[in-house]
């Protein structure tokens, strides 16, 4: 979540909340033409639509070497599709519509699209709700039988499951969490900001941003259900605010950034157990540096050896040093985003490029990255996508 003085999300639920008049509008993006047949990566960028100056859910392809994005469609997605996840087998996109109020509820909802294979356009499967206010995060599980999702205002988590054709199912499962934290201003009660599940798929881990926990819960895919994990759950720092997690790529660690802190936790995860243990805290903005700062997205290098972390304030990306055997961080870099409010970024399929959302300056920024010690080094190339909030490529990353 943001700060309260920032628009970006009170704002357009005000805005948003008497329906999703855009769900029935067009189901089929246009043609995307030759362009979109060119060499190069596809990705999607989810938006905030309040304003009317987003089209809805872009999509950028980006040349391999030079790093150039540009554009080659959109899709009208419904309301606010902020926050994207991809099905493993790269024919279903789903989107939340970051909303409180869905068909008359208190609720916002979840879209699908089927991925046409050649040009990556969308085409609308269905739509459910989330089961809960505001959503803003979601995965698919590793077996790509549910998708799980955060309602921030809601302060719940929801298990969906995902048809044979990649639509989605009413939700099947729903987890109410409750308390709160020491922030009055941002943790009044609870606010769900993330939830995915482990390397294993046997558990899924939520961090919740209102009550300072990272909930640990088994999955149970023949029920579709979720149980919580008594002991497991890691319990943060009082007003650290953990809104996103990361999972080391082979050591058992787990990564949370701290939206409220502005910190970087390192937390052993026990996947015999289902339990976390924290290790380590690092602050994400140089020392010294005492101005208003929300981190919001987190990465790990798939090589393991190299952290990044987003900071929307101080408007850079904190670039950190994995060590191999123990996990252990050093901050050895912040990169300006050359824009404002950096809430999302992502790595190419290669590795060799970081892409940034600029939400509040309308840009997505393209750094080059060193493959052996992840340095990020400005590449002058950049897009302009209104309000931009997440960033998805459609081809997996590459092995290394």
């Amino acid at each position: 979540m943001t700060d309260p003085r920032d628009p970006s999300r009170r704002d357009f639920l005000a805005a948003s909340a008497f329906s999703l008049l855009g769900l029935a509008r067009g189901s089929e993006s246009p043609p995307l033409g030759d362009e979109a047949q060119a060499d190069g990566d596809l990705f999607y960028v989810g938006t905030y639509t309040e304003g009317g100056r987003s089209e809805g859910i872009y999509l950028v392809r980006m040349d391999r070497r030079s790093g150039q994005p540009r554009r080659v469609g959109s899709v009208d997605a419904g309301a606010n599709p902020s926050f994207l996840a991809i099905h493993p087998n790269g024919r279903v996109l789903y989107a939340v519509n970051e909303l409180e109020q869905y068909k008359g509820r208190a609720t916002g909802a979840v879209s699908a699209f089927a991925i046409e294979r050649d040009t990556g356009a969308l085409t609308r499967l269905n739509e459910q709700p989330s089961e809960g206010g505001a959503p803003c995060y979601l995965s698919v599980d590793r077996s790509a039988q549910v998708v799980l999702v955060a309602n921030y205002v809601g302060g719940s988590i929801a298990l969906l499951p995902i048809q044979p054709n990649g639509a989605l199912a009413p939700a099947a499962h729903v987890v109410q969490h409750t308390g709160k934290g020491p922030n009055a201003e941002h943790q009044k009660a609870p606010h769900a900001h993330c939830v995915l599940a482990d390397p294993s798929n046997r558990f899924v881990l939520a961090a919740d941003l209102g009550v300072d926990r990272v909930f640990v819960y088994r999955l149970d895919l023949d029920g579709k259900s979720l149980r919580h994990v008594e002991g497991g759950d890691a319990v943060m720092r009082p007003g650290a605010g953990p809104r996103h997690l990361a999972f080391h790529p082979t050591l058992p660690l787990v990564f949370v950034a701290n939206e409220l802190d502005s910190t970087v936790a390192t937390l052993r995860f026990d996947a015999e157990r289902g339990a976390l243990s924290p290790l380590d805290t690092r602050s994400t903005v140089p020392a010294g540096w005492t101005g208003t700062n929300y981190p919001g997205d987190i990465h790990v290098a798939a090589t393991g050896r190299t952290l990044y972390v987003s900071n929307r304030g101080h408007n850079s990306i904190a670039v950190f040093s994995v060590a191999a055997s123990t996990g252990a961080l050093v901050l050895d870099q912040v990169v300006s985003t050359e824009g404002d409010w950096p809430r999302n970024f992502s790595l190419d399929p290669t590795g060799r490029w970081l892409l940034v959302a600029n939400q509040r300056s309308d840009s997505v920024v393209v750094f080059g990255c060193d493959p052996e010690n992840g340095r990020l080094t400005p590449s002058g190339q950049r897009i302009e996508i209104p309000r931009p909030v997440c960033l998805r490529f459609l081809a997996p990353p590459l092995p290394h």
